[in-house]
């Protein structure tokens, strides 16, 4: 037999592996060495302390009671069957309205922190209450305390962007159908559409007439379309968008049109005129976002399903009001988790840059909170163009989003990862573990009131909610 002589130490190798700092890979690539560089991240991100909570979440008895709940909450989000029932005024069906009080996206805030956007949202519903003659009078009512301020979570309720909800705007209101649902309801806005807007923080007059025609045309038509329909079952819409290029959050055309051929028959049969119907349906069929503000509820039902579960790490909440971020854990309803407000990653419109954006802002990422939006990326390759990215980031996202989760939702099948559910129920361990934080599609809101969207794109939250929720999640288990 042959010998074979061994290479030298000094030798050029044909390729280098690295995980790691990526500088430490710089002299193979002066090298002209091939590098592959292993998406690597130490647990914790080294941290000494969380690598001994998590360690201790870890220890047999407590990982599987951990797991037996997880498991559970993932069961309850699952058999949860979100309808469409019914549009209502938001003073006569949403759960502690009142007349002297505004809804909110995000977790709790006060009028002297509020963003741009906000702001320019809570001055237009005083003027649509008819609470203020101008926006001066309005913005000086806000200040002194003229209206209570109070996050749509506290009430069932989701707002995207400013995610404002005043006593007489109409709402949608869902249902849970499920046995176990016990008639658990959740509500949202009407969905205004695009550009200069309410929930961006528009409020000029314009503004203010779509609103009214919402109010004293759209809902009223919507409602007898329903009630001569019967409800609408949400979550096979869902499954069905998904299949045809949406991801549930920035894109939302095949929800739409979905829904226009569910409600279109009713609507002509119960109609007032035919004018007043086909400004309905133009209006509806000039809005691909309308399906948003039924995605958004869909998903804050489902989520509620899982929440009062002892020692379950999954997420039930994740909102932002243009200044604070929160977080919610599905074990300890209602308390928040708060970090700041993020700038966001994307595109903008022409003539916007991005010092003209405020940080991220609205209810929405409840959609991602439930498993879709920027968790369904790879669902919706044509994303990219609005957000920003490739379709292959696209389909990454997805995967990586897969590694955070508790398990997947096989009713919201993935076309393009071979049919695999949507990556479901954000785990507050793996978050940390990993160092891994959830994506979000977004659309992003101009930081001075007034104005409206200028752009969308991708954020994910700030480290401090997350860190905040592992620390009180660890006392939590161990006194579970």
């Amino acid at each position: 037999m042959g010998t074979t002589t061994p290479r030298s130490p000094l030798e050029t190798p044909r390729a280098v592996v690295h995980l790691g700092l990526r500088e430490v890979a710089d002299g193979a690539r002066a090298a002209r060495v091939p590098v592959t560089e292993v998406d690597f991240q130490p647990p914790a991100g080294g941290d000494p302390r969380r690598l001994r909570q998590l360690a201790e979440l870890g220890e047999p008895a407590r990982a599987e009671a951990i797991e037996a709940a997880n498991r559970l909450a993932l069961e309850r989000f699952m058999q949860s069957q979100p309808h469409l029932v019914g549009v209502g005024l938001a003073r006569e069906v949403v759960p502690g309205m009142a007349d002297d009080l505004f809804l909110h996206a995000g977790p709790p805030i006060a009028w002297e922190r509020m963003s741009g956007p906000l702001r320019g949202a809570v001055l237009g519903g005083m003027l649509l209450e008819g609470k203020a003659r101008d926006p001066e009078e309005a913005a000086r009512l806000a200040a002194g305390g003229a209206v209570r301020f109070e996050p749509c979570h506290h009430h069932q309720a989701v707002g995207p962007m400013a995610g404002l909800i005043t006593p007489s705007m109409p709402v949608w209101i869902l249902e849970d159908r499920s046995p176990a649902g016990g008639g658990r309801r959740t509500f949202c806005t009407l969905n205004e559409g695009l550009g200069k807007v309410l929930r961006y923080g528009a409020y000029g007059p314009e503004v203010l007439e779509r609103l009214r025609f919402m109010a004293a045309v759209l809902a009223p038509a919507l409602a007898a379309a329903l009630q001569a329909r019967g409800p609408v079952d949400l979550k096979m819409l869902m499954a069905q968008a998904l299949q045809m290029g949406d991801e549930g959050h920035n894109r939302n055309r095949a929800g739409t049109s979905l829904l226009f051929r569910e409600l279109a028959p009713a609507l002509c049969r119960t109609g007032r005129s035919p004018e007043a119907t086909a400004s309905v349906l133009e209006f509806i069929h000039r809005n691909d976002h309308f399906f948003l503000n039924l995605s958004m509820p869909m998903a804050k039902m489902m989520l509620m399903a899982t929440e009062g579960i002892p020692r379950a790490s999954s997420l039930s909440v994740m909102a932002r009001n243009g200044t604070d971020f929160g977080i919610q854990l599905a074990c300890m309803p209602g308390r928040w988790f708060v970090g700041p407000a993020m700038p966001v990653r994307g595109l903008y419109f022409p003539g916007f840059k991005e010092a003209d954006a405020n940080p991220d802002i609205g209810d929405s990422a409840i959609t991602e909170t439930s498993g879709i939006g920027g968790f369904c990326m790879a669902a919706a390759p044509a994303i990219v163009q609005f957000v920003g990215g490739s379709p292959e980031d696209a389909l990454e996202t997805s995967r990586r989003m897969g590694a955070i989760t508790v398990g997947r939702n096989p009713a919201f099948a993935i076309p393009a990862l071979g049919f695999a559910g949507a990556p479901t129920l954000i785990d507050v361990q793996k978050v940390i573990e990993l160092s891994r934080l959830p994506t979000i599609n977004t659309g992003i809101a101009h930081r001075e009131p007034g104005v409206g969207q200028v752009g969308a794109g991708l954020v994910s939250p700030p480290w401090e909610c997350f860190h905040q929720a592992f620390e009180a999640f660890v006392e939590h288990a161990r006194g579970a």
